[in-house]
């Protein structure tokens, strides 16, 4: 029988792989895949707070239309002309230095080293983009859970303070700015809704031991 403890750290990273997914284009695969549904369902056992924010951003996402919903990526995320709420680290916390943005860069592509983990070639994007990290943290969270199932307890602490430090060290410091940026950009409720959820699920992982 699993325990409640590695039911809630796999909940934890499956929770975490969606939210990951959330920050994709949006498709009609989202409704279709029931990936909100999941998301609550993961988050059930996390926070009622964070449960309730996932049914809000399942509503929003099905009270707009895909359309809707792209432009406003588009306009957020990637505009041409300067995104809204540009979702890299590197931009949050290297302002307008290119060599202090670069060094930030670096230091997200370090961290994946140092923790077993590559930027996979499939991806095209920057390894800092907020998509990526939070699949890196749902990496961590989830060899964290197995190594609890299987109670190897020094690759539990290892999973541990890879998963704390990336916390501390990256996406703790910007996910709140970002957030922000986010929030008041978005034309739809969807992408608010989905900027509150992240911001909450990250200061959550931030409060954890």
């Amino acid at each position: 029988m699993v325990d409640s403890h590695v039911e809630h750290a796999a909940a934890r990273a499956d929770f975490c792989r969606l939210l990951a997914g959330c920050y994709y284009q949006p498709g009609s695969e989202f409704a279709e895949e029931d990936v909100f549904g999941s998301m609550r369902t993961a988050a059930m056992q996390l926070d009622p707070g964070l449960a309730a924010s996932c049914a809000e951003m399942g509503a929003a996402f099905a009270a707009g239309s895909l359309e809707e919903l792209l432009v406003d990526y588009t306009r957020l995320f990637l505009n041409p002309t300067g995104p809204l709420a540009a979702p890299y680290e590197s931009v949050w916390l290297g302002g307008n230095d290119p060599a202090l943005t670069q060094t930030v860069m670096q230091s997200v592509v370090t961290f994946y080293g140092e923790a077993g983990f590559e930027v996979d070639d499939s991806f095209r994007d920057l390894p800092d983009h907020i998509a990526a990290e939070l699949e890196l943290f749902y990496a961590l969270l989830f060899r964290e859970a197995r190594a609890a199932m299987t109670r190897d307890e020094a690759e539990r602490a290892t999973a541990t303070d890879h998963r704390r430090r990336f916390v501390a060290m990256h996406l703790g410091r910007w996910v709140g700015e970002f957030a922000a940026a986010v929030r008041s950009g978005a034309k739809t409720d969807y992408f608010r809704r989905l900027a509150d959820l992240t911001e909450k699920f990250v200061a959550l992982e931030g409060a954890r031991a």
